[in-house]
């Protein structure tokens, strides 16, 4: 029964899939995306229902479906793991994904292909729930694949624009080459261990270890990092994640907050007993975090689109938790990705209402005064911006001081950095709400007579995800932690609590006022003074470097882009009809010979008579002389 319900649980996304592909276009917009959105709600309520289990009985669920590979000792099953990692990753995939499901039907119910809409979304989650419960890393990295290529479908959906192409291709190319790095870390613990499954790897790896094959594993979590940068955009491989936003908002929504850009934070956190006994990685992925989220809240400070803003806010946020990853503390990156799911979800998703209000319009230098004509969005996003800035006693507020906190005990260095872009991520976000909401409206008057309230299934989700981003920090306050204790039979108690001193309340303090003083900066700023950004060209200096997000993509295409092009070209252009030449000669040659051979081919009689005898002598002098 139970294994049943694990299958229905995993495919009943995938049926909305194949509904929406095969009728979606023979039912209406609303039916479509009904059964697109019921699908998800069905396995977050399966999903729901194993949490209760697990909660009672504290046994993971482990179904082997089929024997998969078997080659010499490494056996390999196709199965399904439903622990303590698993479900809670569940739950917030498929109920946020049901809610921004919901959104949607309302936001694409214009598009004239809203059915394929809806089944590209279906795929994502059946390929995220893939991802989540596989019971090895081969089934993990199906589901890893699976989420790229639909985020490659879905970024790209309104196709006839050829930048949105661009930028779909943009995070295919560069997801596969984390990918790369994802795939040879599981041949490495596959060839050095026999087997890839995560409850045989875990003693796999500590036995490797004492044996002299530390070398082995510190390629293989070096590996499993770089697939985990390009996942979750981290640098090097981050620059595909703004890009993203050509996509419909309830895609951007669902890759940026709870299902794919969290992906590489699972895997980490799944493989935690590989990356403890490889100091050598974790400091690595410390820096690499660090450095991501102090880059990314100094671009995002000058962006002037909406979503672009929200976008760099999430490569920061992601930066934050794999800063968590790198110093051991797995506990607190989840506690900061549950979190960060639901006020990035509601402010995803609150742009999008912003957007749909004013037609289209995503740059915040033509809004303004949006607060009185869409109070709900207003005060839904404003709330997930107070938590996101990690203001008391919203979410944010716990989930990121338990991270500077980490940060505070195992390196001073790192927690200033990480304090430095919390900062500004207070700044760029109340930037963006003083923009939008307050003053006067900058648009065209057209705009300003058709501004109103999003529908009800674009506010419904907008109130619920608020609401859980004001209350969602209760999951781990502390003294009651309920989330690390849910969590030790995973991490095994790796990470020792901070227990709350005058230090910790310190730190609390500091990050507090850090959030207000950026916060401060920015009511001075846009509110006090009304400075609205410059246009892109009076933009000069510094402020334009950082406008231009360091040049990384300029810097990517004259390294990278350009030299494959002019390589590419080359063969194409020069190799290539060298070698189709040589090839073609010896087709030449034996043309040439056939056209001779043909002539003898005329029909003489005492020709081939004459040939004949020749070829009878030939053959009767050779026995001859061979004798």
């Amino acid at each position: 029964m139970e294994m049943n319900l694990a299958i229905l649980l995993l495919l009943s996304p995938f049926v909305g899939f194949l509904f929406n592909v095969f009728f979606g276009k023979k039912v209406s917009k609303g039916f479509s995306g009904t059964i697109g959105t019921l699908t998800v709600v069905v396995s977050f309520l399966l999903s729901v229902c194993f949490f209760a289990q697990l909660n009672q009985n504290g046994k993971a669920f482990e179904f082997s479906l089929f024997d998969w590979i078997q080659v010499g000792n490494f056996k390999l099953n196709f199965g399904i793991l439903l622990d303590q990692l698993s479900i809670l990753w569940l739950l917030f995939v498929t109920g946020i994904g049901s809610l921004i499901h919901l959104y949607s039907i309302s936001y694409m119910h214009d598009d004239e292909n809203m059915h394929k809409f809806f089944a590209y979304l279906n795929l994502f989650v059946f390929f995220m729930i893939t991802l989540v419960v596989g019971s090895n890393l081969l089934v993990m990295f199906i589901g890893w694949e699976g989420v790229g290529l639909c985020s490659y479908l879905l970024i790209g959906f309104w196709y006839k624009n050829q930048d949105y192409n661009d930028a779909a291709k943009k995070a295919f190319i560069m997801n596969r080459v984390g990918d790369l790095g994802l795939l040879i870390g599981i041949f490495i613990l596959a060839i050095n261990l026999d087997t890839i499954n995560f409850t045989d790897l875990n003693a796999g790896v500590v036995a490797l270890n004492k044996t002299g094959g530390n070398q082995a594993l510190q390629w293989a979590a070096l590996c499993l990092f770089i697939g985990a940068t390009g996942k979750s955009a981290q640098i090097p491989l981050y620059t595909w994640l703004p890009d993203a936003m050509a996509g419909p908002t309830p895609v951007s929504a669902l890759i940026h907050a709870a299902t794919m850009v969290t992906a590489g934070i699972f895997m980490v956190t799944r493989m935690n007993f590989l990356f403890d006994l490889t100091p050598n990685v974790q400091h690595v992925i410390a820096i690499i975090g660090t450095i991501t989220a102090l880059v990314a809240a100094a671009i995002g400070l000058l962006q002037n689109d909406i979503k672009k803003v929200l976008a760099y806010s999430t490569v920061s946020q992601l930066g934050l938790m794999f800063l968590a990853l790198g110093l051991g503390a797995y506990n607190v990156a989840v506690f900061h990705v549950i979190t960060h799911a639901f006020f990035k979800a509601c402010l995803f998703l609150g742009s999008g209402s912003v957007i749909h209000g004013l037609h289209g319009e995503q740059d915040m230098r033509k809004m303004g005064g949006l607060r009185k004509a869409m109070p709900i969005t207003f005060w839904t996003m404003m709330i997930s911006t107070l938590a996101i800035a990690g203001i008391f006693p919203f979410a944010g507020f716990w989930s990121k001081d338990e991270i500077l906190m980490t940060a505070f005990h195992e390196n001073k260095t790192l927690w200033i950095v990480a304090s430095i872009a919390s900062i500004m991520t207070a700044f760029y976000m109340f930037r963006l709400m003083y923009l939008t909401f307050f003053r006067e409206f900058r648009g065209t008057e057209e705009q300003k007579n058709h501004l109103h309230e999003s529908p009800s299934l674009i506010t419904i989700p907008l109130v619920i995800l608020a609401v859980l981003a004001t209350i969602g920090g209760a999951i781990n306050l502390p003294g009651s932690t309920w989330l690390n204790h849910y969590l030790e039979p995973i991490l095994a108690g790796k990470h020792e609590e901070h227990h709350l001193g005058s230090t910790e309340y310190m730190l609390m303090g500091i990050a507090l006022v850090g959030a207000i003083i950026g916060i401060v900066l920015a009511y001075s700023k846009y509110i006090k003074q009304a400075f609205v950004p410059k246009t892109d060209n009076e933009i000069v200096g510094f402020s334009k470097t950082i406008y231009n997000k360091f040049y990384v993509d300029e810097l990517y295409t004259a390294t990278i882009v350009k030299p494959i092009n002019a390589l590419s070209n080359f063969f194409r252009t020069t190799l290539e009809p060298a070698l189709s030449k040589v090839v073609f000669s010896f087709g030449s040659v034996a043309y040439g010979l056939s056209s001779q051979g043909r002539k003898l081919q005329n029909g003489n009689i005492g020709l081939y008579l004459f040939v004949f005898v020749i070829g009878i002598c030939a053959i009767i002098t050779y026995l001859f002389i061979a004798q």
